[in-house]
């Protein structure tokens, strides 16, 4: 099937992003403008910048200064994106608890084997601070706030910008969940204690180590989970 006009306009237009043609920050010239450059109608143009605007290529500000401006999606951004999606999958019971979980693990233990192998000062100063010295003195919110730090921290120091993508917005709906239930002390000492044995195998550059406690730590947190998502509804 051919393509819309509308679709043909985006695509070109979304090669001169990528080619560099149309850097970020630029200012697209006007509908009317386009319209005439690519011989279409306005409401065509007008159709392509929505789609482009879908894809997080532009953004369009109203006003004095408005207009469509070139922009390309950060990794915050589409890890947002793909925790809301994911969340509403997760929510509908599309995704079931025991598929988060293998997906977790199957991100996060690579991700502290090479966090181990990359590691450079200035993420291991991240990851000693996202480690409380007296756990217990905290509110369960400060608590959990720790916990996702320790996480991002270690996708942080692997290096690997794809890998913080896939790994964070599963993280962060599976502690959703959690951060729901009710959980004692024994739990948080024990959060706190795994999180310092992965640090410390990550500052010995000890890459099985690393990989042994991150895998220990999600066996440990697999019935705790159940437990939540039995809680709030979901199958376990």
């Amino acid at each position: 099937m051919a393509a819309k006009a509308y679709e043909r306009v985006a695509d070109a237009l979304h090669e001169r992003v990528v080619a560099g043609e149309l850097e970020p920050g630029v200012r697209l010239p006007t509908e009317t403008v386009l319209a005439s450059e690519f011989g279409v109608s306005r409401a065509t143009v007008r159709e392509a910048l929505r789609l482009l605007a879908a894809q997080n290529l532009i953004r369009t500000a109203k006003g004095a200064t408005g207009g469509s401006y070139v922009t390309l999606p950060s990794a915050d951004h589409l890890s947002r994106s793909l925790r809301s999606g994911i969340g509403l999958l997760a929510d509908a019971r599309n995704v079931s608890l025991e598929e988060l979980l293998e997906a977790r693990e199957l991100l996060e233990v690579p991700a502290a084997r090479l966090a181990a192998a990359r590691r450079q000062e200035h993420d291991l100063e991240r990851l000693r601070a996202t480690i409380p010295g007296h756990p217990l003195d905290l509110g369960a919110q400060e608590q959990f706030a720790y916990n996702a730090d320790f996480h991002s921290a270690v996708l942080g120091a692997a290096g690997n910008t794809l890998l913080v993508i896939a790994a964070q917005p599963i993280f962060d709906v599976l502690q959703m969940r959690l951060v729901r239930s009710t959980l004692g002390s024994r739990f948080h000492r024990a959060i706190n204690s795994h999180h310092r044995a992965i640090a410390e195998a990550i500052e010995a550059g000890d890459e099985d180590g690393a990989g042994r406690e991150m895998h220990g730590h999600m066996q440990f947190l697999r019935p705790y989970y159940e437990k939540a998502w039995r809680g709030l509804g979901g199958q376990a």
